[in-house]
């Protein structure tokens, strides 16, 4: 498959007040990248974002080849691998030592997948997805707050803060980890990890240390990790330091301050400490998840991104599966059309929406679920102390560099149906590893 530059816009996509055929709530990644990927399909799609304008918060992205391999059929990777940085290496280091754990040669990675693993600031993927909405005719609307869901029949409409009422043929609630089409779909709660991250993106003109911007660090240690890699063609330094809050585990209000930034790190090795100071200290994301649901669809209103699956970050999948959702859905579109003469716009192709979001939903909910869950599980691993940190490093330094089992489930073809979903990896039991006890630990320090 060769790439090109995408296809034109239809004349069938939104214009004006025309009644869309679908409304997209929330115009970050996984609403632009959904409303993209239904246009595409020649489908009238409207997006409705709350904020004055649209735009991204936050500093890096890691992009894996399960999702450039869908930036490439889109016609976008080679614009996103302009704007980001290709590394050669994932390492994996000790917090406390420095030492290296395991590492992932990412140009055999891409000979593996076929895609290659990038890093990229998350304004800059954003633009990217705003352009070609743009390009392609999608209707894009700011100042329009969401605050109600409703379906009958074969519709779905939208609530405004200004009681206004949009409807289309369906509603996909791109509304983040706060969902109100969640809230009202599922009425689950949010599930606090205790743990916080603090980001810092800056100019590497601004970095007085030795950095390798031809790989992704990350350092795990007791109780907190650190994450650094190159953006924007290596001219910025992205950091994130994440740590476990005393404070949330106390049950105060205010936790996740610079205070416990800083005493979360005061034992690890140096090259993570001189990062410390560099990190934004005038703001910090606290780290919340959702226990998985196997219901996404209501009517003809769909979860998609994290409204549907809010994950740890650990297996920096958040934004990959919001495409993926995206391109699962406007495939499942495609498999589902068909043509009738409609009195209003002429002969048409229809889409069997019911039909679509249902084998949508079948496969979407049990491949997130794992990433999830195994989220979870690897954060819970990277921030292991004592004997089971000795024991979890033995693990990692015996792994082959070029064993791919632990990824091959999640970075492969994105899975239509659920019968493509590959096996999962089998985890090594730390209580059956021989700890080294010549390494020091925070607990022994």
């Amino acid at each position: 498959m060769t790439e090109s530059s995408g296809p034109t816009a239809p004349s069938t996509v939104a214009d004006g007040d025309a009644t869309p055929d679908v409304l997209v709530v929330g115009g970050g990644i996984g609403g632009l990248s959904a409303a993209y990927a239904l246009a595409r399909e020649g489908l009238r799609v409207r997006v409705l974002e709350q904020a004055p304008e649209f735009g991204e918060v936050g500093a890096g992205l890691q992009v894996a080849p399960n999702c450039t391999r869908i930036l490439h059929e889109y016609g976008l990777l080679e614009e996103v691998k302009s704007l980001g940085v290709l590394p050669s290496a994932m390492l994996m280091r000790d917090a406390v030592d420095g030492s290296e754990l395991t590492r992932l040669d990412l140009r055999d990675l891409e000979e593996r997948y076929g895609f290659p693993y990038l890093v990229i600031h998350r304004s800059d993927l954003h633009a990217v997805f705003l352009r070609a909405c743009r390009k392609l005719g999608v209707d894009l609307r700011t100042h329009q707050r969401v605050t109600g869901y409703d379906t009958a029949d074969d519709r779905a409409s939208v609530t405004l803060a200004d009681g206004r009422v949009e409807e289309a043929e369906l509603v996909i609630a791109a509304d983040g980890l706060h969902s109100v089409a969640r809230q009202w779909m599922a009425g689950d709660d949010l599930v606090n990890s205790a743990y916080v991250a603090y980001r810092g993106a800056i100019p590497l003109a601004d970095v007085t240390r030795e950095v390798n911007l031809d790989e992704v660090s990350v350092h795990v240690g007791p109780r907190c990790h650190f994450v650094q890699y190159g953006l924007r063609g290596g001219e910025m330094l992205n950091q994130v330091a994440v740590f476990e809050s005393p404070k949330a585990l106390a049950g105060e209000e205010d936790w996740g301050t610079p205070d416990e930034l800083d005493q979360a790190f005061d034992d690890t090795c140096d090259d993570v400490r001189a990062g410390i100071p560099l990190m934004w200290r005038d703001r910090w994301w606290r780290m919340f998840d959702r226990d998985p649901i196997d219901r996404w669809v209501r009517g003809r209103v769909v979860l998609l991104g994290d409204a549907a699956h809010p994950p740890l970050q650990y297996l920096a999948q958040g934004a990959v599966m919001a495409i993926e959702d995206g391109w699962v859905l406007a495939r499942h579109v495609t498999r589902h059309r068909g043509s009738t003469t409609d009195t209003v716009r002429s002969t048409t192709d229809t889409v069997d929406w019911d039909a679509a979001v249902r084998a949508y939903e079948a496969v979407r909910t049990q491949h997130c679920r794992r990433v999830v869950l195994t989220a979870r599980s690897w954060g819970e691993l990277w921030h292991l102390d004592g004997t089971a940190r000795l024991r979890r490093n033995v693990v990692l330094r015996d792994r082959a560099i070029d064993d791919y089992s632990f990824v091959d489930w999640l970075y492969g073809p994105t899975a239509l149906v659920p019968e493509e979903l590959p096996p999962m990896f089998q985890p090594i039991p730390l209580d059956a590893v021989e700890a080294e006890r010549d390494q020091p630990t925070l607990t022994d320090a």
